[in-house]
């Protein structure tokens, strides 16, 4: 395919958006663009802005969003025609067009629209048709996704029908979206297609657990065979409008699903001391070990290890002549390989001398234990991150591989309530059947939402309302059967967060519109997801949407008869291994079982599809649908020590991990201005009783390299004068600052009436400005530090609980007192994400004080320097391994890495790191800087 865009912007696609959403890799990797050519087109229209100083005569257009247009440049269409020839000579047959501004103007994308498909272009993706949304970059994304991918659709659907008598001529064909809804064949684009299959699970989920066996919202588990899905659904699908894939943005409304690298066939390694599951997956081949083709130890092998997967109930259809059945004996070998390699690490490294070596089985548990906590972590994104409890959901349970975590998953995050669809093996393909058929009319709008708009937007809103209807009808659905739902794409002004708002629950007033309180709705959502309001500050209306759904009113539930018998029918008994050992486990067949019968854990479940296991302390009943609904019981918590133990110790890391990424979040919905809520220019982190790193979300490298040492300068600079409900601010190079707009709010932890700290909480958030000798507080000619603006070394934003607003404004604005300076030019903001750090600082020391009280302020202690420890671990086993390829490869014992960089005046940095392989083991480097 190729792209059309505006003469001079040919390499704004591969320029993008400059994001690194792997910011911690050494070097970033630049996605490959989808076309294969660029065609710039002459062409140039602008927004009409009385602030611009360039006048230019020209002709002027008001765009569908009411806004004004300067038409400076019509399109060369003697050049544009010829070069879209040389474009049709080799072969390239399939064109995105993306101009500038065309989501408010689109005539010259359709001009250039009609003039290729009369050149005999075969597809013409205009960016103003398949997504009209602001912003160019992720509009052009959108555009050439739906230009790759629409053409292969199209050949599918002509390979698939052609398979038909007749090539379906005069059937009815839908294709599921990435929204949740079906459409037409001929309706079917690429855009909306890139989590169709997942969406479906997303509405079987949603049609057979909500509101007909728990009135709680839904948390959806899709766990696979290289992955797992995890979704929400309280009444209304939630999507999102603007996703990343593959380092593409789409603009395309899809589900809210959230993957994470966590699935059966993920595999298991043993590494620097700790348990690690994926992201790398063994996949369909050579698969896992039991698959019998020579692949690693994965999820599934755990699995089968511990007798949670039995070999009897599955095809043989494994080997290289796919004819064979699960090999349990390869599965055992490899984790007895593994459990020696783990007893020797640990004997060497001293840390089990008064334990016993750990078993086969416990080394396999240990492992899903930490798999079951990787899985946990993205669920606990999807909820807290908008301001939901985890533990009041329900957990619906799907997928190949999902029923045998169920219980653990939904244990862990304090649920009580599991539910597995009969068809929970197949479940995104049972959804599509029950999924309504969905067309959406959408147009981009730049309307203030105040009640002098109100009486346009209704109007457009009853436009596209009659667009969706009149679609619907023509499909065959009856007027009963369509439902009409309308949205307005809201934001406060200068911000860039904008939330799809629908009234359901907010009925229209006298001071809104006829469609509902779109205010009152996007202002409880804002509350909910970032924790406060603008008050004053105008809302803007981005985009005016209207979804139109026809109802497919499918019931295909069969009921199962009631069971008359005392207990449901055993098949089988096995032996399963659990926290308690080894115990004697029931096998029931799922087709046996009738309604109401009870299953007492532990027992498994037997489908054609999964298999599911119900834990010791859980309860499986059967629902009259032939579902399975489990109770979950909290049993007894198993004691954790002290004492190193591996499993723990990567289990505790992804704690630590999940606290600081929460923090995140926090900080994220509740700071106000543009640079830590949309930049996320951010870091968060976790630190132990002595200031020392324990834990970091991926944030910014540069913030949290120095956070320990500002952390650290705290507990020499005030000592004893830290107390219980202190907050400290600090920016000071001298105490570990970067550059003075870098603010780091520290918080000391005091459990229970501690006389010391018994952790730190930490938060650096760049603000937009400080004051200073210029905007942005970053001068490239300062001399002094005050020039930079306010200066804090070891500042009490908070004293016992109350938030020093006069101090810290005083500070703030004390750079003014300089001639040429001035304070700081933003300080509602300041203020604002400084209470949004306090509020972080305070949302990880809630999480992390549930942990000390699960586990004991000795034990979370510990693992916080046992997590200190591995990471010396991890770092000397990667200087090992250098020095082992380097002597592998060159005959050297001797491995020396350099590096050379230059400061501003030239002055040349260059950094000598000899490394002996046999010196490692000792500790012991060779590290030289010199400056010239």
């Amino acid at each position: 395919m190729s792209l059309v865009i505006n003469k001079g912007f040919r390499d704004l696609l591969h320029i993008g958006n400059q994001s690194r959403p792997k910011i911690f890799d050494l070097a970033i990797t630049i996605p490959d663009v989808l076309y294969d050519d660029v065609v710039e087109v002459t062409e140039r229209v602008v927004l009409s802005s009385d602030r611009c100083q360039i006048k230019k005569q020209c002709k002027t257009a008001i765009g569908t969003t009411g806004e004004k247009v300067e038409i400076w440049e019509e399109i060369d269409k003697e050049k544009l025609t010829a070069d879209l020839q040389k474009i049709l000579d080799r072969g390239i047959m399939s064109l995105a067009v993306v101009l500038m501004h065309s989501y408010t103007f689109a005539d010259h994308e359709k001009e250039i629209g009609t003039l290729a498909k009369e050149m005999g272009f075969s597809h013409v993706s205009l960016s103003s048709e398949v997504m009209p949304m602001v912003k160019i970059v992720p509009r052009g994304f959108t555009a050439c996704a739906d230009a790759y991918l629409t053409p292969c659709i199209k050949k599918y659907v002509h390979g698939f029908s052609s398979g038909f008598k007749g090539g379906l001529k005069n059937a009815r064909v839908l294709f599921m979206q990435s929204d949740g809804g079906l459409t037409p064949v001929q309706s079917f684009y690429g855009s909306r297609a890139i989590l169709s299959g997942p969406a479906g699970g997303v509405v079987g989920y949603a049609m057979t657990t909500y509101h007909k066996e728990s009135d709680k919202p839904v948390i959806g588990f899709d766990m696979g065979g290289t992955s797992t899905d995890v979704s929400r659904y309280a009444g209304q699908f939630e999507h999102v409008f603007e996703t990343t894939t593959a380092g593409i943005t789409i603009q395309a409304p899809q589900l809210d699903i959230n993957t994470v690298a966590a699935g059966g066939g993920s595999q298991l390694y043993f590494r620097s001391g700790m348990f690690v599951v994926g992201p790398e997956s063994a996949g369909a081949h050579p698969g896992p070990v039991c698959y019998k083709k020579g692949g690693p130890l994965a999820v599934t092998d755990a699995n089968l290890c511990l007798g949670r997967l039995l070999p009897e109930h599955f095809p043989h259809i494994f080997g290289k002549t796919e004819d064979q059945p699960l090999d349990k004996e390869a599965t055992l070998k490899a984790f007895d390989n593994a459990t020696k390699e783990i007893n020797e690490y640990m004997r060497i490294e001293g840390s089990a001398a008064n334990k016993q070596a750990l078993t086969r089985e416990e080394v396999a548990m240990g492992f899903i234990s930490v798999a079951n906590e990787a899985m946990c972590r993205p669920i606990r994104a999807l909820t807290e991150a908008k301001g939901f409890d985890t533990s009041r959901h329900v957990l619906a349970c799907f997928g190949g591989a999902g029923g045998q975590h169920a219980c653990s998953i939904a244990r862990s995050l304090g649920m009580t309530s599991v539910f597995i669809h009969r068809y929970s093996g197949i479940l995104s393909a049972y959804g599509m059947a029950l999924a309504d058929v969905v067309h959406e009319a959408q147009e981009p709008c730049a309307s203030i939402y105040t009640s002098e708009n109100f009486q346009t937007i209704d109007s457009r809103i009853k436009e596209l309302s009659t667009e969706c209807q009149a679609e619907l009808e023509k499909q065959g659905f009856s007027t009963s059967q369509i439902e009409l739902q309308p949205f307005l794409h809201l934001r406060y002004d200068r911000t860039d967060c904008a939330l799809m708002c629908s009234t359901e629950n907010f009925p229209a007033t006298q001071g809104s519109s006829k469609y509902g309180d779109f205010l009152q709705a996007f202002l409880a959502r804002y509350s909910q997801e970032f924790g406060f309001s603008i008050p004053g500050r105008p809302i803007i209306v981005d985009d005016i949407r209207v979804r139109g759904i026809g109802k497919s009113c499918i019931e295909i539930e069969q009921k199962l008869p009631k069971s008359q018998l005392s207990s449901p029918p055993v098949n089988s008994m096995t032996k399963c291994y659990f926290d308690e050992g080894y115990l004697e486990t029931k096998v029931y067949l799922l087709e046996k079982l009738q309604a109401e019968d009870k299953i007492q854990g532990p027992s498994i479940i037997i489908d054609q599809n999964s298999t599911i296991l119900v834990e010791p302390n859980c309860e499986a009943i059967i629902t009259e649908n032939g579902d399975i609904k489990i109770k979950i019981g909290r049993g007894e918590i198993e004691k954790i020590g002290s004492d190193l133990d591996p499993i723990q110790l990567s289990i505790f890391s992804h704690r630590f991990m999940s606290i600081a990424e929460q923090m995140g979040r926090t900080l994220q919905r509740t700071a106000i201005s543009t640079n830590i809520k949309e930049r996320l220019d951010f870091s968060c982190a976790l630190f132990g009783p002595d200031g020392g790193l324990v834990s970091n979300a991926p944030h910014i490298p540069v913030h949290l390299g120095a956070m320990q040492e500002t952390v650290q300068c705290q507990l020499r600079t005030l000592g004893d004068d830290m107390h219980d409900g202190d907050v400290i601010l600090s920016n000071h190079p001298q105490s570990g600052g970067s550059h003075l707009p870098d603010l780091t709010v520290i918080t000391p932890v005091f459990y229970k009436k501690s006389k010391r700290p018994v952790f730190f909480v930490a938060s650096r958030g760049h603000h937009a400005d400080i004051g200073g000798i210029t905007p942005g507080s970053m001068p490239a000619h300062s001399h002094y530090l005050w020039q930079e603006g306010a200066v804090f070394k070891s500042f009490k934003l908070v004293k016992a609980g109350v938030f020093q607003e006069e101090e810290v404004t005083a500070a703030l604005n004390a750079p003014g007192v300089y001639p040429g300076s001035s304070g700081t030019r933003n300080l509602h903001d300041n203020l604002s994400d400084l209470r949004a750090q306090v509020a972080a600082s305070q949302k990880g020391i809630h999480l992390v004080c549930g942990l000390i009280d699960e586990y004991g302020l000795d034990v979370v202690q510990a693992y916080m320097a046992h997590i200190q420890h591995n990471a010396e671990i991890a770092v000397r086993d990667m200087l090992k391994y250098l020095a082992h390829e380097r002597n592998k490869s060159y005959g050297s014992d001797i491995c020396q890495l350099k590096a050379v960089d230059h400061m501003d005046d030239g002055t040349r940095i260059c950094l000598t790191v000899d490394i002996n392989e046999q010196d490692v083991r000792q500790n012991q480097y060779m590290f030289s800087l010199v400056l010239s």
